[in-house]
Formats: C-alpha cells, sequence, structure tokens
C-alpha cells in the first residue's frame, strides 16, 4: 500500500472544513489533519460547506468534486469570490464520491475504504487542486479549472435540461442550503411550487415540515387564524384551539403562493413575523419563536404592485432576498418533448399500462404550440391525448387537442 503524502502544513489555529457526500473520506482527511488545523468540522455538500463558511473563520476547505447539490467547480469559484482569504484544496478521484452506507451517500454506490489521499496545493491563481483518492496509490497533479461548469441534473420532481432551465438549477441549488428567503416568480404553470420543494428537499429542513398556504385561496377573514392560529373560544365558532400553519412549519419551510394576494393588513403581520419570527394566536396573549424558512411565490410582478401600493415594499425586499424567476415553456422549447414523455410514463406507470409514445407529427404540433398555459397546459394537452388515442400506442397528430380552437387538431366527433 502506498504511503499517504505529507498534507499541506497549516498553523494550529487555522480552521479546516471538509465537504464530501463520502464520510470515509472526510474522516481520512480529518484524522490526517489531526493537529495541524483547528477545529476540523465536515459537510456533506456544497449547500452545507456554504452554510458552516458563513458561520465562521475557515483557513482551508477540502472539497470533493463530487457534490451531490452543487457543481464542485462552480462552488470553488464563488467561494474564491467571496472568501478570497479561504485556501481551497479539491479532493478529487473515481472513488471519492462513494459512500461507506451512511444515509448521505444513498444515492452512490457502496465502495471499500480508501486508502491514500493526496494533497498538493495549486501554484498561481488559475490553478486548481487536485488530488487524487485511489485504492491502490496516490497521485496530484495541477490543472486550470473549466471557463463554465458541466450541465447539472435536474432538480428533484422536476424535468429538462435547456440552458434556460440550467440557470434555474443553478440558483436552486447555490440558495437550497441557507435560510434566505427566496421569491418564485414566473407565468401561471411554470412549476413554481415544484421549485419550492426542491429548494426544501436540497436544504437541511428536508426531514421537516413542508408546508402550502395559498394566499389566493383563503378567506382574508381568516387568513390570521390560518396562519398564525387561534386558541379556544377567541372568536365565534372556535370550539377548539388550532395550530396556525407558521407553527405548523417549525424546523421546516412555509411555502407562501401567490403571496401577490394578502391583503395589506396581512402584509404587515407578515412583515413583522419575517423580522421577529415570533407568532401570537389569535385569542392569546402568549408569543412563540418559530424556526421556518420563508418561500415565496407570485406570477404578478410583485416590484410593479409596489411600485403602484398594492403591495407594501418593505415585505417585497424581505421576500425577494434571492429572487428565481422560473421561463415559460416556449423559452425552453427543447424540454417540450422531454416533458410530454415523462408525463406518458407518469400517466402509463399510474394506470398499470404500456407507455405511449410520440408520433413524429405529433412532436412537430407540440413543438409549434404557443403554450400559453407553460408547463401545466402541456401535462392536461397529453393527459387528454392519452385518453383520445384508447388504447394505442402511439400518440398520433389528431389525437392533441389545445384550449385554442384554431390550433386544435382533435376531430369534431371527439370533442
Amino acid at each position: 500500500m502506498s504511503a499517504i503524502p505529507a498534507m499541506p502544513s497549516f498553523p494550529h489555529s487555522g480552521a479546516a472544513l471538509i465537504a464530501s457526500p463520502n464520510r470515509t473520506l472526510r474522516e481520512q482527511v480529518a484524522h490526517r489533519l489531526n493537529g495541524r488545523c483547528r477545529p476540523v468540522q465536515q459537510a456533506f455538500g456544497g449547500a452545507d460547506a456554504l452554510a458552516k463558511l458563513e458561520k465562521a473563520d475557515w483557513q482551508v476547505l477540502f472539497i470533493d468534486r463530487h457534490l451531490p447539490d452543487l457543481d464542485a467547480e462552480e462552488l470553488i469559484e464563488i467561494i474564491q469570490r467571496r472568501f478570497p482569504n479561504i485556501r481551497v484544496v479539491r479532493l478529487e478521484g473515481e472513488d471519492s464520491s462513494s459512500g461507506d452506507g451512511d444515509r448521505e451517500t444513498d444515492c452512490c454506490p457502496p465502495a471499500g475504504p480508501l486508502t491514500a489521499v493526496a494533497v498538493r496545493r495549486a501554484e498561481g491563481s488559475e490553478g486548481a487542486v487536485r488530488a487524487t483518492a485511489s485504492r491502490s496509490g496516490a497521485q496530484a497533479s495541477v490543472s486550470p479549472m473549466p471557463d463554465a461548469p458541466l450541465p447539472g441534473p435536474p432538480l428533484p420532481g422536476m424535468i429538462g435540461a435547456s440552458p434556460a432551465m440550467q440557470s434555474v438549477y443553478r440558483m436552486v441549488r447555490l440558495v437550497a442550503g441557507r435560510p434566505t428567503t427566496v421569491l418564485i416568480t414566473g407565468s401561471t404553470g411554470t412549476g413554481k411550487e415544484l421549485v419550492a420543494r426542491a429548494l426544501h428537499a436540497l436544504s437541511a429542513r428536508a426531514a421537516k415540515p413542508f408546508i402550502v398556504v395559498n394566499c389566493a385561496a383563503i378567506p382574508e377573514t381568516l387568513l390570521e387564524s390560518e396562519l398564525f392560529g387561534y386558541t379556544r373560544g377567541a372568536f365565534t365558532g372556535a370550539v377548539q384551539s388550532q395550530l396556525g400553519r407558521i407553527p405548523a412549519a417549525h424546523g421546516g419551510t412555509l411555502f407562501l403562493d401567490e403571496v401577490s394576494e394578502l391583503p395589506l393588513g396581512m402584509q404587515a403581520k407578515l412583515l413583522r413575523f419575517l423580522e421577529h419570527k415570533e407568532v401570537q394566536r389569535l385569542g392569546s396573549s402568549d408569543v412563540t419563536r418559530v424556526d421556518v424558512r420563508v418561500l415565496a411565490a407570485s406570477n404578478l410582478d410583485l416590484a410593479k404592485r409596489a411600485a403602484q401600493g398594492n403591495f407594501r415594499q418593505d415585505l417585497f425586499y424581505r421576500l425577494a432576498a434571492f429572487p428565481i424567476e422560473l421561463p415559460p415553456l416556449t423559452a425552453r422549447r427543447g424540454d417540450i418533448v422531454p416533458l410530454a414523455e415523462h408525463f406518458l410514463a407518469s400517466m402509463a406507470e399510474a394506470l398499470d399500462m404500456p407507455v405511449q409514445r410520440l408520433s413524429d407529427d405529433a412532436i412537430g404540433m407540440l413543438e409549434a404550440h404557443p403554450w400559453k398555459g407553460n408547463v401545466r397546459e402541456l401535462q392536461h394537452v397529453m393527459e387528454r391525448a392519452s385518453i383520445l388515442a384508447e388504447d394505442r400506442l402511439v400518440i398520433e397528430s389528431e389525437h392533441l387537442y389545445f384550449s385554442d380552437a384554431s390550433v386544435s387538431a382533435c376531430p369534431a366527433s371527439e370533442s
């Protein structure tokens, strides 16, 4: 077995952070750093590492090139811009992402323990630190970082690899691990709730509640009691106490859908909660602190509504700490067919039937349609087409029916 090369020397006062989904690799690097750095902490992914970097002063970050949530090269660039005093050491190798059975690496195939880790500091600002971890031996080299990161996988529950969606995926992965309030905007049917659920799933709060509040669906007279809760006898009909949506999300994520529909009076109360993270139930004088991450969504331009006086500007700035705008389906036409095929496969699985495929003519019609209803409209079109095709395995153009009669291909006899 090859001997482990000497680790870089650091002052005893330096703090080191090791970011990798591989617990074995993290523990090996931590063991080699024992006595050289103090303290040494571990992070299982990129978002976790960013959150820890914000909370303390670090001297060196060891980062695996295989991260479960962020692109390592892109993350390194961000760290070098935001934390220029931190030395970045990249751990790299075919086995570096393999797990050892712990929950952080369930998605990775099991592998034996790594027996060698090599680390060498890169020369100059254009180099990236490269370390190779292997079972048989260790090699180290220095190579330039690529100009642009490779495309990342879609978010949980989402489909599409278009450049427009890659930008969304990147933004979500960058902010997922932080407590930052996120405002998700986009036209109706673009998938705002899917993005909110992905933000929750990629965060450290994933095991805690994800509570959805549709601000447009709750009557104004009930909004306060729904959000903050109430005690028995607080108002006529309050026969028992009820926990509000905000306290129910404690430790997790609160998603305020269609937040533009909040009345101004409720906006002031929501702003106070965001500032103090305290709730007071109707009919009670007790104040309770709540740990909750807030996400909001709107299909309207909140900045414009704030300028018009229809939405509080201070609340807008609170909610829009990190805005993410979803593109319409027409801006991601390369995703139309993959999305349509996904909907067909999902329906086939739910109904335990063979998966239907699209004919070339049907694909041409789907790609040419304006899709004013975005992804939601596409889902409904594919559901109708699957029903109209009956037991046929190919979706033809005549099975496609669009809400706009001028582009409908559905025969009158099937209408």
